[in-house]
């Protein structure tokens, strides 16, 4: 394996753990808290979704029929110009993470700050992963020349999250080589208008699996419905390891109704009312002294608080009664990265003004 430079990736176990790494928004969120942490849209699924599940449930009596995934399948590949063998319906794309290890790659390399739970998987199931850091100084860019040589697997987020930074599809396909597994995971993309630089429909990059999510756009995070898009040897490769049934019936309804046409217009709109409010929020939040607004676009924000002050912040805001997402458990980010959901503009007042009274000490 040739060596990337050390300034760019590291080894195994760089700091921090797997206790670490499976830290989640959910868990910076409590009932009674605005929630900035976690960056599902709505608290429950919009109303013609939820009369779709609920006429599902006379169907719970019996097993997830092969045919209700065959019709969840052929409507995710109508939505994305594959073939219904190309898709691999999923309780939610962490599911999809859990299952990479089956692949059996001999070195993994993920691109930090990222998700996690890919890098936590892989490194539970024993497989060496090396950690592919990228730079603000550099606005978060993934270089392609950084990954090992190497690595027969690689993962990436794009938009990433928590950074926001949507990388272009080319750079991401300059990722891939013969012999290599590239996971992009599409959790977000959904949220932006066009779903610019997504290669969902991208048959021609060797060994692409795409996994994308229902869960934030509709409110499912509850219910796990995703899915995974790739050629169908290696769909079938990462499918092996899984019980019979693995999808529910609601979540095969749920992928179904969402990749419907009234469902993609409804999303398209809601991700342009998605862009607005970030664009809105952005502007609020960088005019606190003290806080720096990275660039990103997706829908939540990368905020970079004064040093040494991330800590206090965060457990201020909680005792403002205002949930924000810790940004130290994703590796190459510090205690004084938080992350915010994009949420309706009175609730930013609310991030601003508990923003405001804890850093004001700090600035007077």
């Amino acid at each position: 394996m040739a060596a990337a430079p050390e300034d760019h990736w590291c080894g195994e176990d760089p700091g921090g753990d797997a206790t670490d790494l499976r830290h989640h928004g959910d868990v910076d969120a409590a009932p009674g808290l605005v929630d900035f942490a976690v960056n599902v849209q709505g608290v429950a699924p919009p109303g013609w979704l939820r009369a779709r599940l609920i006429t599902a449930i006379d169907d719970l009596g019996r097993y997830p029929a092969a045919a209700h995934d065959g019709r969840a399948r052929a409507a995710v590949a109508a939505r994305h110009g594959r073939r219904a063998e190309e898709v691999l319906v999923l309780a939610g794309s962490a599911e999809g993470f859990a299952l990479l290890p089956g692949l059996r790659p001999r070195l993994a390399a993920v691109v930090h700050p990222g998700f996690t739970e890919p890098e936590v998987a892989l490194r539970t199931a024993g497989v060496p992963v090396v950690r592919v850091l990228t730079d603000e100084a550099d606005g978060h860019r993934v270089h392609p020349p950084a990954v090992p040589i190497g690595a027969d697997l690689v993962v990436i987020g794009n938009p990433t999250n928590p950074t926001g930074v949507l990388h272009p599809a080319a750079t991401v396909r300059a990722l891939a080589r013969p012999g290599r597994v590239l996971v992009v995971d599409e959790a977000f993309v959904d949220a932006l208008p066009g779903e610019p630089e997504s290669l969902a429909a991208d048959t021609g990059v060797p060994g692409l699996l795409v996994l994308r999510s229902l869960t934030k756009t509709w409110a499912l995070a509850g219910l796990r419905a995703g899915y995974a898009l790739g050629a169908p040897d290696l769909l079938a490769r990462l499918a092996r390891p899984r019980p019979p049934w693995p999808v529910s019936t609601l979540a095969l309804e749920a992928v179904i109704a969402c990749t419907e046409a009234p469902a993609l217009a409804a999303a398209h709109q809601a991700a342009e009312h998605l862009v607005a409010l970030r664009a809105a929020q952005a502007v609020a939040l960088g005019a606190v002294p003290g806080v720096t607004v990275l660039p990103g676009r997706a829908p939540y924000l990368l905020l970079r608080l004064p040093t040494g002050q991330g800590e206090r912040v965060r457990a201020a805001l909680r005792t403002a009664g205002v949930a924000v997402r810790r940004g130290d458990t994703f590796p190459g980010l510090g205690p004084d990265h938080i992350r915010v959901a994009v949420r309706p503009a009175a609730q930013v007042v609310l991030l601003v003004e508990a923003l405001e009274a804890v850093l004001q000490v700090v600035h007077s």
